[in-house]
């Protein structure tokens, strides 16, 4: 398939959902299903539950869903995760975190609260934006992308004395094609799949809280 970037407006200005699936769930979806096994206990998860039910299967015994917006019903804790006023300490065995650091602007807070609430040993499962569109709708809110060096950085910080391991997924093709807002069946896998550091589209952190598990 021959595509013409040799344009001035995007293909799609919603990440390419109005085409198909978009590029980058390619990569957040591997990341999680390569740590399935981390996704276990009791987990947390933000906005709503579908990655802990797809990925935690049997391995699950709770799960919240956490939300600043008290209208949304799939809430189960409202709070902001840069104070986290009301999410317990040393409460959960997993934290999933996609796409959701950057439209957090004291991102650093919001760090040390994944830390806290962990349990002894959890395992925070981080995904952030690198290379992307910022779209209208949340460029009131939306403050970071983030680089492979900036996440190790802050990861590592928060998390001293755990295990910080960091990865950069895409390449100049998909990074131009997640832009212009292609989708998925677009590209082929090995297109996709290749890795580029100096070309992040996705940024994914796995983050151990040090302590052994209860």
């Amino acid at each position: 398939m021959t595509i013409d970037f040799h344009r001035l407006a995007p293909f799609s200005r919603v990440f390419g959902f109005d085409r198909g699936t978009p590029i980058d769930r390619r990569y957040i979806d591997g990341f999680l299903a390569q740590n399935a096994a981390d996704i276990h206990g009791r987990v947390l998860e933000i906005k709503d539950d579908a990655y802990t039910r797809r990925f935690g299967a049997g391995r699950v015994r709770s799960n919240d869903v956490l939300d600043i917006d008290p209208t949304n019903a799939r809430a189960t804790i409202v709070d902001d995760l840069a104070s986290g006023r009301r999410l317990p300490s040393n409460a959960f065995d997993c934290v999933i975190l996609t796409q959701t650091l950057q439209l957090l602007y004291d991102v650093r807070s919001a760090i040390e609260t994944v830390h806290r609430i962990l349990t002894p040993g959890g395992v925070a499962l981080v995904t952030v934006p690198g290379i992307t569109q910022i779209p209208r709708e949340e460029a009131a809110s939306w403050y970071w992308s983030f680089t492979e060096v900036a996440a190790r950085r802050l990861f590592e910080s928060s998390f001293s004395g755990g295990a910080v391991t960091v990865r950069t997924h895409g390449n100049i093709l998909a990074a131009t094609a997640f832009l212009h807002g292609l989708a998925l069946h677009e590209l082929r896998d090995s297109e996709i799949d290749a890795v580029d550091p100096d070309y992040p589209v996705i940024v994914t952190v796995r983050a151990v809280k040090s302590g052994a598990r209860p």
